[in-house]
This record gives structure tokens, C-alpha cells and sequence, in this order.
């Protein structure tokens, strides 16, 4: 369904928070690797960044490239990790970030990324913000978005029904994975518009948390 319009009012008992394109932009560092990335593999630049925010590098190799071995898709995705994750230059948070973060003081949360632990710290680090202390990174999983596995762990960590979680997302494949969990999904940004999210805003100044007496948070959109 489309994505309502805000503002609007969203209850929930924890969220979980995907990091590239909601938290942080990263865009500068995706383009640059993945763009070489695909040049080397003579594919169109344009076509491989529509495959690959959100999934993990390995499960975008493997859509762009059907029928490579798992093995080089993972040997592959191996050094493109190294290579992001030495690579920060133009990593910044996404508007509001920071207080959206800090305002999640005592609001079950969790980061659930397809990043690593390696590239989910330094991205974080480097944009500023605080690392949550439950993350889902791509250690945690076996399928990558749109699987719902991640989202599914997160709330389980939390120890809080999926029904009761929302997700916050920016790419079609995050979105996807939010929706087949089974949660509520709010998407960040131009690019989340085009998934079909439950409620769009354009960052995160236009989120208001509100902790209730009940243990809930009451989310004002908009």
C-alpha cells in the first residue's frame, strides 16, 4: 500500500533501526566501491547501485551476477568490507540522528544492519553517533534483506513480539524484510518513498519520541 502521509502516530514497544541511508549516509563511500565494483564486472553503474543499498554485498553479487560460485561472491565480498570500511570520507549522520538516538534512552531498541561489525562501528563512529547495545549485523544472520531474519532476531533480543516493533528503513530491500517480519515500517528518505513504506519521512527531524507510563513509545511522524 502506499505510504501514508504524515504527520501520523505510531505506537509501538521497540523499534529497530537499520543504519546506512536512516542513520547515516553513507552514499559518497557506497557509490565509489560499488561503482568500481562494477566496472571492473563491465555492468552498468547505474543498475548495480538499484541492486545493492540495503542487501548485504555478497546477496547484491549474487543477483548482479547469477550463476558466480557463493565462494567468490563471499571471497569477493570479504575485501569490498576492508575496502568500506576503511573508507569514511563523506560518512555523515542523517539529519536528526543524534537526537532521535539520544531521545531512545530507555526505549528498547536494536540496530539491525547489513553491515558488519567492523563497517557498522566505523560508519557509526565516524558519522558521530552512539552505537546502540543490541545489534543485528551481518555476523548475526544467514540471508541477508529483504530476508527477515534480522528484524526477527532483533526483536527476539528485545524479547518484544514482531507485532509490536516498527521498523525504521530507507531501502527497498529493508523494507521489504520489515514488512515480511511482520512490523510496522516507517522509510527515511527520497529513496524509501519509491518501497511503498507505512509512513514516509523525509529524515529524522520529523520523528518525535515519546515514552508512555506503560513501557510503549508513542512515535509523532511528520
Amino acid at each position: 500500500m502506499p505510504a501514508t502521509a504524515t504527520p501520523a502516530v505510531l505506537t509501538a514497544r521497540a523499534l529497530l533501526l537499520d543504519m546506512d541511508g536512516t542513520l547515516v549516509n553513507s552514499d559518497a563511500v557506497v557509490e565509489r566501491i560499488w561503482r568500481r565494483w562494477a566496472e571492473r564486472h563491465g555492468l552498468d553503474g547505474d543498475e548495480v547501485m538499484g541492486v545493492v543499498h540495503g542487501r548485504q554485498g555478497h546477496a547484491s553479487m549474487a543477483v548482479l551476477l547469477p550463476g558466480r560460485p557463493v565462494e567468490q561472491n563471499l571471497a569477493d565480498n570479504a575485501r569490498m568490507l576492508a575496502e568500506e570500511t576503511a573508507d569514511t570520507d563523506g560518512v555523515v549522520r542523517i539529519p536528526g540522528a543524534d537526537a532521535f538516538l539520544a531521545a531512545l534512552a530507555g526505549v528498547p531498541h536494536a540496530l539491525v544492519t547489513s553491515a558488519d561489525v567492523a563497517l557498522s562501528t566505523a560508519r557509526m563512529h565516524a558519522a558521530g553517533l552512539p552505537l546502540p547495545a543490541v545489534r543485528i549485523t551481518a555476523e548475526s544472520v544467514g540471508a541477508s534483506k529483504p530476508d527477515p531474519e534480522g528484524f526477527l532476531k532483533g526483536a527476539a533480543e528485545l524479547g518484544v513480539d514482531p507485532a509490536d516493533c516498527v521498523v525504521f528503513e530507507d531501502s527497498g530491500a529493508g523494507i521489504a524484510a520489515g514488512r515480511a517480519a511482520g512490523m510496522t515500517v516507517v522509510g527515511v528518505g527520497p529513496r524509501a518513498v519509491r518501497h511503498e513504506p507505512d509512513v514516509a519521512v523525509r529524515d529524522l527531524t520529523q520523528v518525535a519520541v515519546e515514552p508512555l507510563p506503560d513501557g510503549t513509545v508513542r512515535l509523532r511522524l511528520g
